[in-house]
Protein backbone atom coordinates (compact mmCIF):
# COMPACT_ATOMS: atom_id res chain seq x y z
CA UNK A 1 0.00 0.00 0.00
CA UNK A 2 1.40 3.35 -0.35
CA UNK A 3 0.79 5.99 2.07
CA UNK A 4 0.36 9.37 1.63
CA UNK A 5 2.83 11.84 0.85
CA UNK A 6 1.60 13.51 4.95
CA UNK A 7 3.04 10.20 6.06
CA UNK A 8 5.37 8.14 4.14
CA UNK A 9 5.49 6.80 0.51
CA UNK A 10 5.81 3.10 -0.16
CA UNK A 11 7.56 4.31 -3.58
CA UNK A 12 8.78 7.08 -2.14
CA UNK A 13 7.92 5.79 1.22
CA UNK A 14 4.23 -21.09 13.30
CA UNK A 15 8.02 -23.96 16.98
CA UNK A 16 7.48 -25.47 13.11
CA UNK A 17 4.86 -24.74 10.77
CA UNK A 18 3.38 -28.08 10.99
CA UNK A 19 4.76 -30.29 8.50
CA UNK A 20 1.34 -31.20 6.85
CA UNK A 21 0.32 -27.76 6.28
CA UNK A 22 0.11 -27.23 2.78
CA UNK A 23 -1.83 -30.16 2.58
CA UNK A 24 -4.34 -29.47 4.95
CA UNK A 25 -4.86 -26.05 3.60
CA UNK A 26 -5.44 -27.42 0.09
CA UNK A 27 -7.94 -29.60 1.97
CA UNK A 28 -9.77 -26.83 3.87
CA UNK A 29 -11.09 -24.84 0.89
CA UNK A 30 -12.64 -21.22 0.31
CA UNK A 31 -14.56 -20.40 3.03
CA UNK A 32 -13.31 -22.66 5.43
CA UNK A 33 -14.12 -23.07 8.66
CA UNK A 34 -11.64 -20.33 11.12
CA UNK A 35 -9.16 -21.69 13.14
CA UNK A 36 -10.17 -25.38 12.49
CA UNK A 37 -8.81 -28.37 11.47
CA UNK A 38 -5.36 -27.99 9.10
CA UNK A 39 -4.76 -24.06 9.70
CA UNK A 40 -1.13 -23.65 11.59
CA UNK A 41 -0.45 -22.88 14.80
CA UNK A 42 0.77 -19.52 15.70
CA UNK A 43 4.60 -20.38 15.75
CA UNK A 44 7.40 -18.64 15.14
CA UNK A 45 9.51 -19.02 12.02
CA UNK A 46 10.63 -22.98 10.80
CA UNK A 47 14.06 -22.11 10.72
CA UNK A 48 15.13 -19.30 12.97
CA UNK A 49 16.41 -20.03 16.12
CA UNK A 50 15.06 -18.93 19.91
CA UNK A 51 13.68 -18.11 22.26
CA UNK A 52 10.66 -16.78 20.78
CA UNK A 53 8.01 -15.20 22.92
CA UNK A 54 4.65 -14.32 21.55
CA UNK A 55 3.69 -10.57 22.25
CA UNK A 56 0.72 -10.05 20.47
CA UNK A 57 -2.21 -12.06 18.92
CA UNK A 58 -5.58 -11.71 17.98
CA UNK A 59 -8.18 -14.66 17.40
CA UNK A 60 -10.79 -12.96 16.47
CA UNK A 61 -13.05 -14.33 18.48
CA UNK A 62 -15.36 -11.87 19.41
CA UNK A 63 -18.25 -10.31 18.10
CA UNK A 64 -16.85 -7.10 17.70
CA UNK A 65 -13.08 -5.22 16.68
CA UNK A 66 -10.87 -5.18 20.16
CA UNK A 67 -10.40 -1.33 19.91
CA UNK A 68 -7.47 -1.82 22.19
CA UNK A 69 -5.69 -3.81 19.36
CA UNK A 70 -6.82 -1.81 16.18
CA UNK A 71 -7.85 1.35 15.14
CA UNK A 72 -9.76 1.60 11.40
CA UNK A 73 -8.31 4.28 9.56
CA UNK A 74 -4.55 5.43 8.86
CA UNK A 75 -3.15 8.29 11.41
CA UNK A 76 -4.45 10.93 9.05
CA UNK A 77 -7.63 9.77 9.74
CA UNK A 78 -10.76 12.59 9.88
CA UNK A 79 -14.50 10.69 9.40
CA UNK A 80 -12.30 7.96 7.38
CA UNK A 81 -9.33 8.33 5.12
CA UNK A 82 -7.98 6.92 2.10
CA UNK A 83 -4.62 6.67 0.57
CA UNK A 84 -3.81 9.41 -2.30
CA UNK A 85 -0.88 7.60 -3.81
CA UNK A 86 -2.35 4.86 -5.55
CA UNK A 87 -4.79 6.44 -7.24
CA UNK A 88 -6.82 3.80 -4.86
CA UNK A 89 -10.65 4.85 -5.21
CA UNK A 90 -11.75 3.12 -1.65
CA UNK A 91 -12.82 5.85 1.60
CA UNK A 92 -12.13 3.47 4.57
CA UNK A 93 -14.87 3.36 7.34
CA UNK A 94 -15.36 1.45 10.78
CA UNK A 95 -18.60 0.65 9.22
CA UNK A 96 -16.55 -1.56 6.75
CA UNK A 97 -15.00 -4.03 9.34
CA UNK A 98 -16.33 -6.59 11.32
CA UNK A 99 -15.84 -9.34 13.64
CA UNK A 100 -18.01 -12.54 13.43
CA UNK A 101 -17.36 -16.49 13.50
CA UNK A 102 -13.98 -16.25 14.39
CA UNK A 103 -13.28 -14.12 10.97
CA UNK A 104 -12.05 -10.35 10.93
CA UNK A 105 -13.63 -9.20 8.10
CA UNK A 106 -12.17 -6.18 5.49
CA UNK A 107 -15.64 -5.72 3.30
CA UNK A 108 -15.30 -3.64 0.04
CA UNK A 109 -18.70 -2.16 -1.03
CA UNK A 110 -19.43 -0.09 -4.29
CA UNK A 111 -21.16 2.71 -2.49
CA UNK A 112 -20.03 6.42 -3.50
CA UNK A 113 -19.06 8.11 -0.47
CA UNK A 114 -17.75 11.99 0.53
CA UNK A 115 -14.61 12.22 1.96
CA UNK A 116 -13.27 14.76 4.31
CA UNK A 117 -11.07 15.87 1.69
CA UNK A 118 -14.21 17.03 -0.29
CA UNK A 119 -13.53 14.27 -3.03
CA UNK A 120 -16.33 11.51 -3.75
CA UNK A 121 -15.15 7.90 -3.74
CA UNK A 122 -17.33 5.49 -5.57
CA UNK A 123 -16.59 2.54 -2.70
CA UNK A 124 -15.99 2.30 0.86
CA UNK A 125 -13.74 -0.26 2.45
CA UNK A 126 -11.97 -1.41 5.55
CA UNK A 127 -8.86 -1.34 7.72
CA UNK A 128 -7.71 -2.10 10.43
CA UNK A 129 -3.50 -1.38 11.99
CA UNK A 130 -1.84 -1.24 15.22
CA UNK A 131 -1.35 2.71 14.81
CA UNK A 132 -2.87 5.77 15.98
CA UNK A 133 -6.61 7.39 16.44
CA UNK A 134 -5.12 10.44 15.02
CA UNK A 135 -2.03 12.51 13.87
CA UNK A 136 -1.18 13.23 17.45
CA UNK A 137 -2.55 10.27 19.00
CA UNK A 138 -0.01 7.35 20.54
CA UNK A 139 -0.16 4.05 18.82
CA UNK A 140 -1.40 0.82 20.21
CA UNK A 141 1.27 -1.59 19.70
CA UNK A 142 4.33 -0.92 17.73
CA UNK A 143 7.33 -3.49 17.30
CA UNK A 144 11.24 -3.38 16.23
CA UNK A 145 11.85 -6.60 14.74
CA UNK A 146 10.29 -9.76 15.18
CA UNK A 147 8.12 -12.52 13.12
CA UNK A 148 5.04 -11.53 11.57
CA UNK A 149 2.44 -13.62 10.60
CA UNK A 150 -1.45 -13.90 9.44
CA UNK A 151 -3.75 -16.51 8.36
CA UNK A 152 -5.61 -14.71 5.63
CA UNK A 153 -8.44 -15.28 3.15
CA UNK A 154 -8.15 -12.83 -0.06
CA UNK A 155 -10.91 -11.98 -1.93
CA UNK A 156 -11.21 -13.35 -5.84
CA UNK A 157 -13.04 -10.25 -7.13
CA UNK A 158 -11.05 -7.90 -9.73
CA UNK A 159 -10.26 -4.69 -9.01
CA UNK A 160 -8.90 -5.39 -5.05
CA UNK A 161 -5.52 -4.54 -3.55
CA UNK A 162 -5.44 -6.88 -0.87
CA UNK A 163 -2.34 -6.23 1.84
CA UNK A 164 -0.50 -7.30 4.68
CA UNK A 165 2.25 -4.80 5.47
CA UNK A 166 4.04 -2.99 7.90
CA UNK A 167 4.78 1.01 8.47
CA UNK A 168 7.15 3.58 10.32
CA UNK A 169 5.41 4.44 13.56
CA UNK A 170 7.62 7.42 13.17
CA UNK A 171 6.15 10.27 10.45
CA UNK A 172 7.80 10.68 7.73
CA UNK A 173 9.94 7.85 7.91
CA UNK A 174 11.00 5.59 4.61
CA UNK A 175 10.81 2.44 5.62
CA UNK A 176 8.38 -0.24 4.85
CA UNK A 177 8.00 -4.25 4.76
CA UNK A 178 5.21 -5.61 2.54
CA UNK A 179 4.47 -8.62 3.74
CA UNK A 180 1.76 -9.95 1.07
CA UNK A 181 0.58 -7.65 -1.50
CA UNK A 182 -2.06 -8.65 -4.47
CA UNK A 183 -1.39 -5.85 -7.00
CA UNK A 184 -3.90 -6.86 -9.97
CA UNK A 185 -3.83 -10.77 -9.66
CA UNK A 186 -5.27 -12.71 -7.16
CA UNK A 187 -2.61 -15.65 -8.02
CA UNK A 188 0.90 -13.66 -7.41
CA UNK A 189 1.97 -12.59 -4.21
CA UNK A 190 4.13 -9.44 -4.02
CA UNK A 191 6.57 -8.86 -1.29
CA UNK A 192 8.43 -5.96 -0.97
CA UNK A 193 10.68 -3.95 0.80
CA UNK A 194 11.25 -0.35 0.43
CA UNK A 195 13.99 2.10 1.92
CA UNK A 196 15.60 5.08 1.74
CA UNK A 197 19.24 5.93 0.43
CA UNK A 198 21.53 8.29 2.27
CA UNK A 199 20.59 10.95 -0.28
CA UNK A 200 16.84 10.49 0.47
CA UNK A 201 16.10 8.52 -2.83
CA UNK A 202 13.37 6.25 -2.07
CA UNK A 203 14.15 2.31 -3.56
CA UNK A 204 12.57 -0.73 -3.12
CA UNK A 205 13.04 -4.49 -3.73
CA UNK A 206 10.71 -6.77 -4.75
CA UNK A 207 9.82 -10.45 -5.43
CA UNK A 208 6.56 -12.39 -6.43
CA UNK A 209 5.54 -15.81 -6.18
CA UNK A 210 2.64 -17.98 -7.81
CA UNK A 211 0.83 -18.91 -9.76
CA UNK A 212 -1.27 -19.97 -6.74
CA UNK A 213 -5.42 -19.46 -6.49
CA UNK A 214 -4.61 -18.11 -3.32
CA UNK A 215 -8.38 -17.13 -3.03
CA UNK A 216 -9.93 -20.92 -3.07
CA UNK A 217 -8.56 -21.25 0.32
CA UNK A 218 -6.84 -19.83 3.75
CA UNK A 219 -2.82 -19.33 3.36
CA UNK A 220 -0.41 -17.56 6.23
CA UNK A 221 1.77 -14.44 5.48
CA UNK A 222 4.06 -14.25 6.85
CA UNK A 223 7.55 -12.32 7.57
CA UNK A 224 10.95 -12.89 9.92
CA UNK A 225 12.31 -8.95 10.55
CA UNK A 226 15.92 -8.98 12.23
CA UNK A 227 18.41 -6.96 12.25
CA UNK A 228 20.01 -6.74 8.94
CA UNK A 229 17.96 -9.13 7.13
CA UNK A 230 14.14 -9.90 6.03
CA UNK A 231 12.56 -12.92 5.23
CA UNK A 232 8.75 -13.94 3.58
CA UNK A 233 7.54 -16.99 4.11
CA UNK A 234 4.12 -18.32 2.39
CA UNK A 235 2.21 -21.61 4.32
CA UNK A 236 5.82 -21.91 6.52
CA UNK A 237 8.09 -21.71 3.53
CA UNK A 238 10.77 -19.34 2.70
CA UNK A 239 9.69 -17.52 -0.74
CA UNK A 240 12.13 -14.46 -0.73
CA UNK A 241 15.01 -13.08 1.53
CA UNK A 242 17.04 -9.76 1.86
CA UNK A 243 20.13 -9.52 3.92
CA UNK A 244 21.79 -6.16 3.00
CA UNK A 245 21.83 -4.21 6.63
CA UNK A 246 21.78 -0.78 4.55
CA UNK A 247 18.26 -1.69 3.09
CA UNK A 248 16.01 -3.42 6.04
CA UNK A 249 14.37 -1.00 8.63
CA UNK A 250 15.55 -0.22 12.24
CA UNK A 251 12.70 1.50 13.28
CA UNK A 252 9.37 0.74 15.36
CA UNK A 253 6.16 -0.47 12.75
CA UNK A 254 3.00 -0.60 12.85
CA UNK A 255 0.97 -3.73 11.56
CA UNK A 256 -1.62 -2.93 9.01
CA UNK A 257 -4.14 -4.90 6.80
CA UNK A 258 -6.63 -3.34 4.93
CA UNK A 259 -8.66 -4.15 1.81
CA UNK A 260 -8.09 -1.33 -1.35
CA UNK A 261 -9.63 -0.92 -4.49
CA UNK A 262 -8.94 0.24 -7.68
CA UNK A 263 -5.62 -0.19 -8.13
CA UNK A 264 -3.76 -1.01 -10.69
CA UNK A 265 -7.12 -0.96 -12.07
CA UNK A 266 -10.80 -0.13 -10.76
CA UNK A 267 -13.13 -3.24 -10.21
CA UNK A 268 -15.41 -4.21 -13.46
CA UNK A 269 -18.98 -2.94 -13.38
CA UNK A 270 -20.35 -6.34 -12.22
CA UNK A 271 -18.38 -6.15 -9.42
CA UNK A 272 -19.53 -4.72 -6.54
CA UNK A 273 -18.60 -6.40 -3.58
CA UNK A 274 -15.79 -8.08 -2.01
CA UNK A 275 -14.42 -9.08 1.40
CA UNK A 276 -10.77 -10.21 2.89
CA UNK A 277 -10.95 -12.72 5.56
CA UNK A 278 -8.80 -13.20 8.46
CA UNK A 279 -8.33 -15.77 10.57
CA UNK A 280 -5.87 -14.50 13.43
CA UNK A 281 -2.68 -12.37 13.17
CA UNK A 282 0.47 -12.84 15.57
CA UNK A 283 3.64 -11.55 16.17
CA UNK A 284 6.75 -12.94 18.12
CA UNK A 285 9.67 -11.77 19.23
CA UNK A 286 13.42 -13.17 20.80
Amino acid sequence: MAALSTRTSRIARLGVVMAGLLVALAACGGGGTPGGAGMATQSPPPDVPGPWHLVFNDHFTGSSLDTGNWATCYDWNDNGCTNGTNNEIEWYRPSQVSVGNGWLQLSAQRQATTGSDGHTYPWTSGMVTTGRDSWDATPRHTFTYGYFSAAIEIPAESGMFPAFWLLPAQHYARQEIDIAEFIGSTQQVQMTLHWQQPNGTPQFQRDSWGPVDFPAEIHVFAVDWEPGSVTWYVDGVERFRITDPAKVPTLPMELLLNLAVGYPSAPPDNVDHAVMKVDWVSVWQH
